[in-house]
């Protein structure tokens, strides 16, 4: 018989973490134990306000499933049972995680998907003035790619700042929905000044209309406006990448489908994350493999990770 076991954690942040809709200082995050016998599989999620999710609410998600999990739910009738988001991420990869220690097989090879590699993930620094954003750069500046928080008035002194900053540095930028149609295309003028290399999310997912008179070589990223394979098909033309994100596609069982149709669309892949630990990062790995971003920087932006995990070597992001 299966129990299932849920915990709410709280990981401070080094610092503060800044972007378009506010700063925080520590994760909480939801941590979902599927226990079976002598093995035990885990899977961590980071409930988002923005879709509409809370700690109390994700929980409740999942206790309401603890019964079914008793029953032998398996992930394919996971799909059924909760919409993508948080809390059927935290379960979807605890499943997973039990059958890797039940099966002593590697996550990979039960999905069916390449053997992660060494990668090199991006270093994100977070909204701020343009002075405390330089500083936020130089001392950043060896790392090779950084991806910069925006979302505001003064986005071009920003960016320019943490150029100054990172001169060598490869650059991807996020607005988190934070910018608007007067401010677009001087935004975007501003990136290919500065040699962005993709602008996630510039507008509000839904109001997005402006994008279509844009005409840049910058990548131009959907983060909010995709969220999992489903909602693929009604992804607007503007778009010429996706992230990628497991609280978002609610695990991997579903991310797997949306990087595979993704890619077969010929959209450029980013795979991304909350900030979280490295508990909530490796399942992630198994589609990040190959993909053309890598934005798996949750535990360097933490005070302090979980005991035995992800080994970072300055950006290189070592598979376990």
């Amino acid at each position: 018989m299966r129990e299932l076991e849920i915990a709410v954690e709280h990981w401070p942040i080094a610092g503060s973490f800044t972007i378009a809709r506010g700063s925080r200082t520590e994760a909480v995050v939801v941590v979902a134990t599927v226990r079976e016998g002598e093995h035990a599989g885990w899977g961590e999620c980071v409930p988002y306000k923005r879709y509409g999710e809370s700690v109390d609410s994700v929980v409740a998600q999942l206790r309401g499933l603890a019964e079914a999990v008793r029953d032998g739910l398996m992930r394919t009738d996971l799909l059924r049972r909760l919409t993508p988001g948080a809390a059927r991420n935290a379960l979807d990869c605890a499943l997973w995680d039990l059958e890797v220690h039940a099966s002593g097989r590697p996550l990979h090879a039960l999905a069916g998907a390449l053997k992660p590699a060494p990668m090199t993930t991006a270093y994100t620094l977070s909204l701020g003035t343009p002075e405390s954003m330089y500083e936020a750069a130089r001392r950043a500046a060896e790392r090779p790619l950084l991806k910069v928080k925006l979302g505001g008035d003064g986005d071009i002194e920003r960016l320019a700042a943490v150029r100054e900053g990172a001169p060598r540095a490869r650059l991807i930028v996020d607005a988190n929905e934070g910018w608007r149609p007067d401010n677009l295309g001087a935004n975007i003028a501003a990136c290919e000044r500065e040699k962005v290399e993709l602008i996630e999310q510039p507008l509000p997912a839904g109001d997005d209309g402006a994008l279509a008179r844009i005409d840049t070589p910058v990548a131009i990223c959907a983060d909010e406006s995709i969220h999992d394979a489903a909602s693929l098909a009604a992804l607007p033309a503007w778009y010429t990448a996706v992230n990628i994100k497991l609280d978002k596609t609610g695990g991997l069982t579903d991310a797997l489908v949306l990087r595979r149709e993704a890619a077969a669309r010929g959209l450029g892949i980013m795979v991304g994350c909350m900030v979280g630990t490295s508990l909530g990062m490796t399942p992630a790995l198994v589609i990040a493999e190959g993909a053309d971003y890598v934005d798996l920087d949750g535990p360097l932006l933490l005070a302090r990770d979980r005991e035995g995990g992800l080994r970072y070597e300055g950006s290189t992001l070592i598979p376990p």
